[in-house]
């Protein structure tokens, strides 16, 4: 084995490439979005050094065009799970053992890799098979994701360096084992960067991790298993499997060397899992570690004092990117009656200049959401909205999905502060707003803490620093992530640590050392260079 204290490579946030017309990065996403649109992929199982194809699939069709189809992938059956979690405990003791250095280096060659020769084809899978914008695309399929990968190897020999006190006469050491077991993903459709750092976060730590992707998101995680794979990392680290939820979930958790779970996903399901886990708990071999981040119902505060277009464009921004299908998206919005004509005003201009279509067409801030169940729901609260006496459309609210599922930016004003749509999460393109009365600025940040059960994130719009210390103290346990003056979205690795808590999640804050730290068991070692040869302590002296 090598000796040396080795340093890894400054961590840095990935520079955002602007897509401008004329740049090489247009026209090399669009050639690859073209190529893609027109070849038809085969996703199997990839489980040890296989690739298994049961032959049972379900087509890969995008939403903004779910006519087409652009691939499809295999479902796994019980015995193929079985298979994978053998493979991830087969490999465990070689990964596990492997040098830190040699984990570290498969990880930032990913990092590279995206950057560079996989960019292009992530970006455009992540456009095809979600429907993200090039600019979504980018800030998460290859930012976040590179930032993912490079910061999180940083943190890593930052955990491995804090070690306690010794003197001359001991020796105290502290390794971070990974788990003794297996780590279960399970990863979202929103975000592509969210896909890839679940299992690879646990990986890092030395961990062998069964991945179970989202259904919606099978496009760009191929592409994520082709990068793993060119940068080396070994068979049966991470074996992913397609399929039936309940099945593999259930099967998975009736192994006795399960040892963590971690969830990105829907508060219902992760709920339901923290109890399927407890029912087994006499069966494990170890308690398991339970991560998760799960949903939100994210607030804008808007305070007299604001600068109104900086609070609309946060508003905007934070509601209608990527469709409002983000845990962390502006849903619920409050704000003075001094300011409400004016916000109105602007607001209007600026979600009717919006154009909404495929996203090959950069011109396209709004594209479809994710799938018909999705549509049919948000489509469900619009017409409720349309009915109701307490509420009232005055921006949006027509959809059509004769050939994708589009939802227009829509803008519900209610008279009502626990009307249903400022408490339900509805990922998607719903923003929901209450007008207060200035005077009652306490009072709304109050109940602004009391009406959702999440607590994920949030934004305050003020000029006023006594205003802001009021609603940064009172909305403190009503936002794991809180943002001044900005939109309530877009938190970078390493600068804004994510995550929430109440529904909202364990708030492990992924993109930090703290997430890390869950998926390593640590073991003191003592070492005592002169050993003492008698029990007796001086208080048993005459």
């Amino acid at each position: 084995m090598l000796k040396g204290f080795f340093k890894v490579p400054k961590a840095i946030n990935e520079p955002v490439k602007s897509y401008a017309p004329n740049s090489p990065e247009k026209e090399a996403v669009l050639a690859a979005y073209k190529k893609m649109w027109n070849t038809q992929i085969d996703v199997p199982l990839y489980i040890g050094s296989e690739e298994i194809r049961t032959g049972n699939t379900k087509n890969i069709t995008p939403p903004h065009d779910h006519k087409h189809i652009v691939g499809s992938y295999h479902l796994a059956e019980k015995k193929h799970v079985e298979s994978a979690i053998a493979n991830a405990l087969e490999s465990k003791a070689a990964w596990a053992n492997m040098a830190w250095e040699q984990r570290a280096a498969i990880f930032l060659k990913a990092a590279e890799l995206i950057a560079g020769p996989y960019r292009a084809r992530i970006n455009a899978a992540t456009m095809i098979g979600q429907s993200k914008n090039i600019h979504q695309a980018e800030i998460d399929a290859s930012c976040e994701l590179i930032d993912f990968l490079r910061f999180n190897v940083e943190f890593m020999t930052q955990i491995y360096a804090d070690q306690p006190t010794s003197d001359s006469a001991i020796w105290n050491r502290l390794e971070y084992r990974p788990l003794e077991g297996f780590i279960y993903a399970i990863t979202p459709f929103n975000f592509t960067a969210i896909a890839a750092n679940l299992p690879a976060s646990a990986a890092m730590m030395g961990n062998v991790v069964i991945w179970k992707p989202s259904d919606s998101q099978v496009f760009s995680a191929k592409i994520i298993i082709e990068i793993f794979k060119e940068a080396g990392l070994p068979n049966g680290v991470i074996n992913v499997v397609f399929g039936d939820a309940a099945m593999i979930t259930d099967t998975i958790l009736a192994s006795r060397d399960f040892a963590g779970l971690h969830y990105t996903g829907s508060t219902f399901v992760f709920k339901d899992l923290w109890a399927k886990i407890g029912s087994n708990i006499h069966h494990y071999k170890t308690y398991p570690r339970i991560v998760g981040e799960t949903g939100g119902k994210d607030f804008v505060m808007v305070h007299p004092s604001a600068n109104v277009k900086q609070a609309v464009t946060g508003i905007v921004r934070g509601a209608f990117e990527f469709q409002g299908q983000k845990c962390s998206a502006a849903s619920r919005v409050y704000i003075p009656k001094s300011l409400w004509p004016a916000i109105k005003e602007q607001l209007t201009i600026d979600i009717q200049s919006m154009k909404m279509g495929s996203p090959e067409d950069f011109s396209n801030f709004i594209t479809a959401v994710i799938h018909e169940g999705s549509f049919d729901k948000l489509a469900g609260y619009i017409d409720r909205a349309k009915k109701d006496t307490d509420a009232e459309i005055i921006i949006g609210g027509n959809y059509d999905k004769s050939v994708g599922y589009f939802i227009e930016p829509t803008v519900i004003l209610t008279t009502n502060p626990k009307y249903v749509t400022m408490e339900t999460e509805l990922f998607g393109p719903v923003l929901t707003i209450y007008v207060y009365e200035d005077s009652k600025w306490i009072e709304t940040l109050e109940l602004i803490d009391q009406t959702s059960e999440y607590a994920l994130t949030g934004a305050i719009f003020s000029q006023n620093r006594y205003a802001i210390e009021e609603a940064t103290v009172k909305l403190q346990n009503a936002a794991g992530n809180l943002y001044i003056n900005d939109k309530p979205t877009g938190a970078v690795v390493g600068q804004q640590p994510f995550g929430g808590a109440r529904a909202s999640g364990t708030n492990d804050k992924a993109g930090s050392a703290m997430n890390l730290l869950r998926w390593v068991s640590p073991r003191t070692i003592k070492e005592v260079f002169v050993s003492p040869e008698n029990y007796r302590y001086p208080f048993l002296g005459e």
